[in-house]
This record gives structure tokens, C-alpha cells and sequence, in this order.
């Protein structure tokens, strides 16, 4: 059965290739429309005129696992999202307000899980294979737009702690926030919601203040719970609060462009002590967030950025306590490819190193402590081609250093290589 699944998956990555080569011939025919499906004859604009945006996008991963890990395959996985904006100031003459709603469906099977066995996933749309409601909130603009806010049903990630830079990137670690935040607290990201209420407040035109409060309920990533938002199983509350430094954002700004976040986590949750008996009450992180450009070509788009991330949390309640990364992406590579784009990045997982001597003492035929990695790298390269502004084509290779760290074994290094497709509707 691997090598039928492996065979299988091996043809969507292929068809996948195919498919994309005959959407850009079709699309470069009937003009770069900013979507496949174009403006409808013209009803797409009218719904937009009349205060209704409707969106949605598809997202396959095709990768295959090909050296090293706990076995060789390939596997598919893919996204399909939904939803629609509801501009309230025109629909009903609420001003500044804007009703969101999303539905999400994921598919497929992940090379991470099922192939190599490590715990940043190569495929970022990867994990709960089911539809599920991703949001249905509330967004109101004040004082001028300085004071924004929102209420109701989605992801924390919508709002904080999230680098948009990372996601010219596969692998989840990069484009998500750091995997360090629920690898300490209830944190976790799209396409998992909950309830929350986040503040963002523009104190200068460049200097950005995001806070709020989200419920901690573990239970609404059930399956069981795609569609019950009011499912049982709070267990607390997270307090965020977030710093952001954002130079060439206003209008009129001659900086080159940027966001340097600063943020404190606080879960009131109590949890498992890690590595020892007991408890703890609550949890706590903290992040920092970069990412700059450092030549940019206005005319173009064309340029080159760098991007840093460092989160911190304590033994006592993280399964991660460091966490490093760093890359860099540059937009336009070869002549008339000014969209296109070159990632490159690394990042390391530390181990809690509790866990990891509590492994070794349950289990002496490991090795002992020292036998045990400290963590895990992952290193990524990606070129991203970009033949129409409504499709993205990405060939991605990831080496994966230590796969086994987080299991607590010794596993020999793994290499991915696949694909990425993105299609806006």
C-alpha cells in the first residue's frame, strides 16, 4: 500500500505541474485577471460596489520525503477557503464596520506525519483533514482608522504574532507564527478559531499597539467540533500584547520597509508540568519579530529583505523553549520576472531540555541524555514563479536536521523536496 500512496501522490505533484502550465497559457489568453474566475460579466464588481467581497483560494502541497527519516513516500495535501466581506457602511450605513465570514477545508495526508516523523511540518497546509468555520467576526474602524477592532470567531494569528514574509516558505514554521507559541500556551493559528476580542491602536503613523483577549479551548480543533463554536472546554484565557515598529508603512515615507514586533504571551490555562509531576497555573512566552528590506526598487517591486525571529519560555511549561530563525527573500530574479521570488531560511526548535532527560531515564536504551538531539533544524530554499497574478508555482526543498528530537530518538537526517500551487478564485 506505501508504494501505491507514494505512486499516487507522485502523479497529483505531476498533475499539479501540468495543470499549472495550462492555467497560465489559458490565463496569459484572456489577460492577468487578479483572479481565475475573473469579474463574472461583470457581477463580481457589482457585489463589490454593493459593500459584498466574495473571496477564495486553493492550495496544494505535493512533497516526497527522499533520504533519511523513518521511511521514504510522497504525499498530497491541499486547502480549499470560502468566504466573504460584508462592507456594513454601505450594506446598512454602519460606518467603519465590516462582517467577516470563512469556511476552510483541508485534505490530504502530510510527509511529516507519515514519512519522516518531525515536528515543524514540511507541508504548512497540513493537519486537520475536515471543512471546518474559520471565522465569523466583527471589524470596526474609529478615530480615523487609528483604532481598529474585532469580535467574534477566528484565529488569534488574524491579528498577532504572525510574519507575512515567512509564508514566501512552505514549511509551517515559517509561514505561520514560530510553532514555539503552542508548543507553550493555547495558542494556535489558522485555520483553528476561537472566541477573542483583539484591539490594534496606531499610537504613531509608523508605530503599531495590539492586545486582547482569546479563549483557550483545546477542544475546538476537534473534528467533532468543526462547525460548534460553543463547544465545552475552556480552560482559560489568553492576554497577548504586541509592539510593532513598521518604517516605510505611511503614505509618504521614504523608508525602506519593514515590521519589528515585540510580544508577551500570558495564558491563565493551568497545564502538565514539563519533565516533572505536577502542574503549573499558568504560562508565559515572549517574541520578537523582524523583518526589513534592504534594497528596493520602486519602479519594479524588486528587492531584497531579511527576517529574524527569537521567542523565549520557561522549562517549567513549554515543550520548545528557544526558538531561533532567519532567512532572507528576494522579489524579481531573472529578466521580466519581477514577481518572482528566491526564500531561503533556517530554524531551530530547542527541546525543553527536561523532556529530554526525562526521556532518557525512562528509556536507557536510548543512549542517555547526551545520545538524545537538543532539537531541530530545518533548513529551506524555494523559488516561487508567478506567471499570473492569480497563480503562484513553487518548487521547494527542505533538509530536516535531527527529524527524531521531538520523539526522542536518533533519526537520520531527512531531505524533502515538492511543490507548492496557489490559485486565487
Amino acid at each position: 500500500m506505501q508504494h501505491e500512496h507514494t505512486y499516487l501522490t507522485g502523479r497529483a505533484g505531476s498533475a499539479a505541474l501540468i495543470v499549472a502550465a495550462a492555467l497560465a497559457s489559458a490565463g496569459a489568453q484572456a489577460g492577468d485577471s487578479a483572479t481565475l474566475t475573473g469579474d463574472w460579466g461583470g457581477a463580481r464588481s457589482q457585489y463589490t460596489q454593493a459593500g459584498v467581497n466574495l473571496r477564495g483560494d486553493y492550495v496544494s502541497e505535493t512533497f516526497a520525503n527522499v533520504s533519511g527519516g523513518r521511511d521514504r513516500g510522497s504525499t498530497y495535501a491541499q486547502q480549499v477557503r470560502l468566504g466573504a466581506d460584508f462592507d456594513m457602511a454601505r450594506l446598512a450605513g454602519w460606518s467603519g464596520a465590516t462582517l467577516h465570514f470563512t469556511i476552510n477545508d483541508r485534505r490530504g495526508g502530510g510527509v511529516s506525519a507519515d514519512y519522516i516523523g518531525n515536528r515543524l511540518p514540511v507541508q504548512e497546509v497540513h493537519g486537520g483533514p475536515y471543512t471546518r468555520l474559520s471565522e465569523a467576526s466583527v471589524e470596526q474602524n474609529l478615530l480615523g482608522n487609528r483604532l481598529n477592532l474585532r469580535l467574534g470567531f477566528f484565529a488569534m494569528g488574524n491579528d498577532l504574532g504572525g510574519m507575512a514574509i515567512g509564508c514566501q516558505l512552505v514549511n509551517a514554521a515559517f509561514c505561520a507564527h514560530p510553532l514555539s507559541m503552542s508548543g507553550n500556551t493555547g495558542w494556535y493559528n489558522y485555520p483553528n478559531a476561537r472566541w477573542g476580542a483583539a484591539v490594534r491602536y496606531q499610537v504613531q503613523p509608523e508605530l503599531f499597539v495590539r492586545t486582547g483577549a482569546f479563549q483557550d479551548n483545546p477542544h475546538l480543533g476537534d473534528k467533532d467540533n468543526a462547525f460548534r463554536p460553543f463547544a465545552a472546554g475552556t480552560a482559560g484565557v489568553i492576554l497577548p500584547l504586541e509592539v510593532e515598529y513598521a518604517p516605510g508603512s505611511s503614505p509618504h515615507s521614504r523608508a525602506l520597509p519593514g515590521h519589528y514586533k515585540l510580544g508577551l504571551i500570558y495564558d491563565t490555562a493551568s497545564a502538565r508540568r514539563q519533565g516533572q509531576p505536577g502542574t503549573v497555573d499558568e504560562r508565559h512566552g515572549v517574541y520578537l519579530l523582524a523583518d526589513q528590506a534592504i534594497v528596493r526598487d520602486n519602479a519594479s517591486g524588486r528587492s531584497l529583505a531579511l527576517f529574524g525571529q527569537f521567542t523565549a519560555n520557561p522549562k517549567a511549561s513549554a515543550q520548545i523553549t528557544r526558538w531561533y530563525a532567519a532567512g532572507l527573500v528576494k522579489t524579481g530574479t531573472f529578466a521580466g520576472r519581477d514577481a518572482d521570488t528566491v526564500a531561503l531560511g533556517v530554524v531551530h526548535a530547542q527541546l525543553n531540555p527536561r523532556l529530554r532527560a526525562s526521556a532518557a531515564v525512562a528509556n536507557p536504551d536510548t543512549g542517555g541524555y547526551a545520545a538524545l538531539p537538543a532539537g531541530e533544524t530545518v533548513v529551506e530554499l524555494s523559488y516561487g514563479w508567478q506567471p499570473l497574478r492569480w497563480l503562484g508555482v513553487r518548487a521547494d526543498v527542505q533538509y530536516i536536521v535531527d527529524p527524531g528530537a521531538f520523539s526522542y530518538r536518533a533519526t537520520q537526517n531527512a531531505l524533502a523536496v515538492g511543490t507548492q500551487l496557489k490559485i486565487t478564485f
